[in-house]
This record gives C-alpha cells, sequence and structure tokens, in this order.
C-alpha cells in the first residue's frame, strides 16, 4: 500500500496490530479445540466466553443471546431463513427494502422460491424507507421484517428505533444488518427493539471470516449447521477461536474511542463531499446528507463510466469504489441508486469513497486533487458530454 491512499474501508479494513498480536496465541500455543475437556481447551473456552460478553455489551444484549459466525453474510443468512422458517406456521410474509445488501436480497429470493412472500419496500430520494409504507406492508401473515441499520453504499442510516417499535407493536421478529453501522452508529437492540442483528469483524479492523448474530432469547430459530453442540447446540463446528479472539478485540478498541474516531471521519467525509461537489460540475450526492455514516462519501458524475473512473484513480494512487465490494464485478449499474430514482446513465458513474481510521487530512488534499482531473478527462472523451455541450443544455 505505499504510496496508495485507501479509501474503500466500506469494502474492507486493515486488521490492526494489536487485533493480530491478540490473536496470534490461539494459532500457536493456546491451539486447543474448545469443545475437548483438558485445561488447554478450557483457556480457549475462556476466550471465547470474554469475546461473546465484549459483542454483547456493545450493543446491550446478553451473552447467551450472542452466536459467533463466519461473518455478516452467514449471519443474515441465518437470521432471515432461520427465523422464517421457525414462524412459517404463523404465516410466510416477510418485509425488506430495495436496497438491501445482496445477503438479504438473496436469501429472501431464496425464499420466496420455497413459497414464502416478500414485499421490498421503495425508499425515499435519500435511500429511507417510508415508515407509513412499512405500517401499509404489514399483514397478518408477517413473520419478519428485515431492513438494514446503514446503507453499505450511500451510507443513509434507517430510522431503526421507529421500525423496531413497529414491529413489536405488531408482534413481529425484527433484524437488521448492522455490518456497517457497526462501531459507526450507536446501537442498544433493547431501546431500538431489535430482535435479531448482523454484524462482521473485518469491517472494524477485525480479521475476516468471522462475524456474529445477536438473538433476543426467546425468539425461535433453528440450527443453522448441524453435527456437534457449538453455540449452544445451533452452529455446529469447531469454533475459530483465533477469529472470535480478534473480534473482540477489535470491538475492544473501537469502542475506547467510538466518538472521537467517528467525529474525526465526519469532518473528513464532509470535506470531501463539500470540495468535490464545488470543485466538479454536474455531480450530485447520493444518499441522506446528514443521517449518513461517518465515513461514507456516494458522488455521481455525470457522463462518464464508473470503473474507467476506477481504474484511473488506482493509476492515481487511490483506492476507492462504485458501490458494494460484493458486486464490483458487475456491469450492472447499482440496485440500490436506481432504487433512489438515479438513471442507469448517471447511476453508472458513482463514486463511493470511505475514510477510515488511518486516513489523513493529506490524503484528502490528494484525492481532492487527483478526482477532479479524472472527472475531466473521461468527460473530454466522452460523447454524451460533448452532444451535451454542443446542445447547450441545461443540468
Amino acid at each position: 500500500m505505499e504510496n496508495k491512499i485507501y479509501l474503500d474501508h466500506a469494502a474492507t479494513t486493515p486488521t490492526k496490530p494489536a487485533v493480530v498480536e491478540a490473536m496470534l496465541p490461539y494459532f500457536t500455543e493456546s491451539f486447543g479445540n474448545a469443545s475437548s475437556v483438558y485445561e488447554l481447551s478450557n483457556n480457549n473456552r475462556k476466550a471465547i466466553a470474554n469475546a461473546r460478553e465484549i459483542v454483547a455489551k456493545a450493543i446491550n444484549a446478553k451473552d447467551d443471546e450472542i452466536y459467533f459466525t463466519s461473518g455478516g453474510t452467514e449471519a443474515d443468512n441465518w437470521a432471515i431463513k432461520g427465523i422464517a422458517e421457525a414462524y412459517r406456521a404463523k404465516g410466510k410474509h416477510i418485509i425488506t427494502s430495495q436496497i438491501e445488501h445482496h445477503a438479504v436480497l438473496h436469501t429472501c429470493e431464496y425464499l420466496e422460491k420455497h413459497g414464502y412472500e416478500v414485499t421490498y419496500l421503495p425508499v425515499d430520494e435519500f435511500g429511507r424507507i417510508r415508515i407509513e409504507d412499512l405500517q401499509n406492508a404489514i399483514k397478518d401473515t408477517t413473520t419478519l421484517i428485515t431492513i438494514m441499520f446503514a446503507n453499505n453504499e450511500i451510507g443513509t442510516v434507517q430510522n431503526i428505533k421507529e421500525i423496531g417499535d413497529l414491529a413489536r407493536a405488531n408482534k413481529i421478529i425484527f433484524h437488521t444488518d448492522a455490518v456497517q453501522a457497526f462501531m459507526q452508529e450507536d446501537i442498544d437492540v433493547v431501546d431500538m427493539n431489535i430482535d435479531a442483528l448482523s454484524i462482521s469483524a473485518h469491517k472494524i479492523y477485525g480479521p475476516k471470516g468471522v462475524g456474529a448474530m445477536y438473538l433476543r432469547k426467546g425468539v425461535k430459530i433453528g440450527a443453522f449447521m448441524h453435527g456437534g453442540a457449538q453455540e449452544r447446540h445451533r452452529r455446529a463446528g469447531t469454533e475459530n477461536v483465533p477469529g472470535i479472539v480478534g473480534l473482540g478485540k477489535a470491538i475492544e478498541i473501537a469502542s475506547s474511542d467510538m466518538n472521537e474516531k467517528n467525529a474525526r471521519q465526519r469532518r473528513l467525509r464532509d470535506r470531501l463531499i463539500d470540495e468535490l461537489l464545488e470543485k466538479i460540475p454536474y455531480a450530485r450526492l447520493n444518499g441522506h446528507r446528514t443521517e449518513r455514516l461517518s465515513n461514507n462519501a456516494n458522488i455521481s458524475f455525470r457522463f462518464i463510466e464508473g470503473e474507467a473512473l476506477l481504474i484511473l484513480l488506482d493509476m492515481n494512487g487511490v483506492c476507492g469504489s462504485s458501490g458494494s465490494a460484493c458486486t464490483s464485478g458487475s456491469l450492472d449499474p447499482s440496485h440500490v441508486l436506481l432504487a433512489i430514482g438515479l438513471p442507469h446513465e448517471i447511476a453508472h458513474g458513482s463514486l463511493r469513497l470511505t475514510v477510515g481510521d488511518s486516513t489523513t487530512d493529506e490524503d484528502i488534499d490528494k484525492v481532492l486533487e487527483v478526482v477532479p482531473g479524472v472527472v475531466e478527462r473521461l468527460r473530454q472523451m466522452s460523447p454524451l458530454y460533448e452532444d451535451f455541450l454542443k446542445n447547450g443544455s441545461k443540468e
């Protein structure tokens, strides 16, 4: 990463040295299987219990409401499939939104193929669902509402407490994908009436391949994997002790200065947004201006193609994204940008820049130098831009 400015922290973050250090003993001297009975394994059971307590404390949950997973995608799959199947006798209707991560959308599509009915709520121009739309979508057969805490592409934060209150009032289970929001937003599963929640370690400077699902005590769910008795008989398989320890350590570090870190990232984010919009004509911010994640800037530039923009930025030492890392290889425009009303040609020209703990003011200075020149270069090659200028069209 020498001479590279990394502004894709929404895709993944580097594992912090202190996290790696905490994990290392569990690869070597503390290598025991936590399900065995001897002292070597007992130490690992204690390490898992400690990490479980850390996760629970971060969201105001109980220790026995936390289940470790391989990441956010597994947690989403388990929560949605498991709850839907456990409550199918009551009804088979699920409510979600059009801008969910594909871990949620594809899981809902899977359930539709197996006899479930799914309502995909539209969003407003900023990417927020309307509470009245949610209220109107509820049926007697509705058993699950799954709405993400904050969008991974445009950064918009939903009114989670209002959604949770409505779900609880109607005795409907409420799950939220909090992978992007965790350690950026204050999350209180009790106050917000959240019944199930998904997180992932690699978004908060922890290791890849580990995450967690919160499930409120009393909510029914089936086992995700069958075999051993791990995770209270609900997720079989030898525990990933190093990963779990790493998740716990990453949360400890993030919790220690969360407010200060987010305030700093918000300042850098606002510089990016304000100055890019000022420097580059025919650009627009995607997502809510203030109700957005502290590190997220997503801007569409008319008359250019996002993939070419990313390639030229990379050549100039800037790592960004056109949206979700899980779909960056797709030539289709972002489903999130289409859902907020952008036409295909503008949605194709989007750039997501997400700052992180290591981002400096000097990094932002460099990006503000590079991006306008790259956009202008691409526009000079664009027949659409040429026609736009010839016709004297208005924005």
